[in-house]
């Protein structure tokens, strides 16, 4: 039994030394390949080129268009819809009719006003026959108080009768105007039974983009028949943030997208910028003009809006992948390629654009790393991988 128990502890001490030797083995690898990367050995890295020309900031948007313009057709008098003479998608012209409404009792009301005329006349002209009749008596009763012959009482009666058939004509005279108005009524009502789409500015034709009734329906006054819209220019309507907004101004021109039509862009400029932000999304309305000759587009198209925001005609750029951070700070590291090794370059980030960076600071030429940022420090000496892609070059042939 002691010769058994002797022998399981040869085994068991020399079990325990293999697994001694085991992680000494591994800390020694780990300490190694940390010095490989910041002591002396070099650490491979790929690089980008820093380079020198123009960028852009450019922002897309996602929005949806809206009729340029729009009118409800509405007739100003009720009645029964007889006939509409323009259907879904017409094409409509200013001052056309587009609906007519019963209009018998409209001719009637124009016939019973044209009789009231007529009578008002007829008073009128007997209304001066009796003022003339009158002012003859008034002439007679005068000369004959003159002659003594007639009183005083009988020339005061005289004259009061004068007087009275002098205010029966200015009567039937305003009753006359009247007439001469209810008449006119009249048959602007009656012109209102044929409705007439009369839109102000804009061009000339326009579209039917909604026809509310039918024909037989009874309507009253101001009950909306059609909605005609003005769809050439159209307007795309966005909404921006306080980040974009002080970036835009009336007039910046903006490439338009939709999938109605994968792969083409719509030409267009931005026209009114709200003043307000909505209080529920913290964003100002955009409204945007489009062409749209052939009127392709249509409201309520799904559009993505690209703006361009900035553009500088000059700036030092490097590759997104090369911006790395230390200590808190933003910077990159710059190739030395003469001594092979790396210097950190603290820079301030600009405009983005499709994988490229514009930065601003000092010694800013050559390469920068732009993989391999986490085994590497200023003053690291490095290996630059061969055949690795260049994230900027890359870039740039897939625009």
């Amino acid at each position: 039994m002691s010769r058994k128990r002797f022998l399981i502890m040869i085994v068991g001490g020399m079990l325990v030394g293999l697994a001694v030797w085991l992680v000494a083995t591994q800390l020694r690898d780990r300490r190694d390949a940390e010095q490989d990367g910041r002591g002396g050995k070099a650490a491979p890295v790929e690089v980008t080129p820093i380079e020198h020309g123009p960028i852009t900031l450019r922002r897309t948007f996602n929005g949806t268009l809206e009729a340029r313009a729009e009118f409800v057709v509405s007739p100003k008098v009720g009645g029964r819809v007889e006939r509409l003479a323009v259907n879904l998608a017409d094409t409509v012209k200013r001052g056309q009719v587009v609906a007519e409404l019963d209009d018998a009792e409209y001719v009637q009301a124009v016939v019973q006003a044209g009789a009231d005329l007529a009578v008002s006349r007829a008073n009128l002209v007997e209304a001066g026959n009796a003022l003339e009749i009158a002012d003859r008596e008034f002439e007679r009763a005068r000369t004959l108080l003159e002659r003594g012959v007639a009183s005083a009482s009988q020339f005061d009666t005289v004259s009061a009768e004068r007087s009275a058939k002098r205010s029966q004509l200015e009567i039937a005279k305003a009753q006359l105007a009247r007439s001469e108005a209810l008449l006119e009524t009249a048959k602007i009502r009656l012109g209102y039974t044929r409705v007439t789409a009369d839109w102000s500015g804009g061009e000339e034709e326009r579209l039917v983009a909604e026809r509310y009734i039918d024909e037989g329906h009874t309507v009253s006054a101001n009950t909306a028949l059609l909605l005609i819209v003005e769809l050439d220019p159209i307007t795309g309507v966005i909404f921006v943030t306080e980040e974009d907004y002080a970036r835009l101004r009336p007039g910046q021109t903006v490439m338009l997208s939709t999938d109605a039509y994968p792969g083409e862009e719509f030409a267009g400029v931005i026209d009114r910028i709200s003043p307000v932000f909505r209080q529920d999304t913290r964003q100002a309305r955009v409204e945007l003009t489009v062409a749209n000759h052939g009127l392709r587009l249509k409201p309520g198209m799904f559009i993505r809006s690209t703006v361009e925001l900035a553009r500088l005609a000059e700036a030092t750029i490097v590759a997104e992948q090369a911006i790395t951070s230390r200590d808190d700070r933003t910077g990159i590291f710059v190739v030395d390629e003469e001594k092979g090794t790396v210097s950190w370059r603290p820079v301030r980030v600009g405009i983005r654009e499709e994988g490229r960076v514009q930065i601003e600071g000092e010694g800013l030429a050559g390469r920068a790393v732009s993989l391999g940022h986490q085994l590497i420090e200023d003053g690291s000496a490095v290996i630059i991988a061969e055949g690795g892609k260049d994230p900027a070059r890359q870039g740039a042939g897939s625009r």
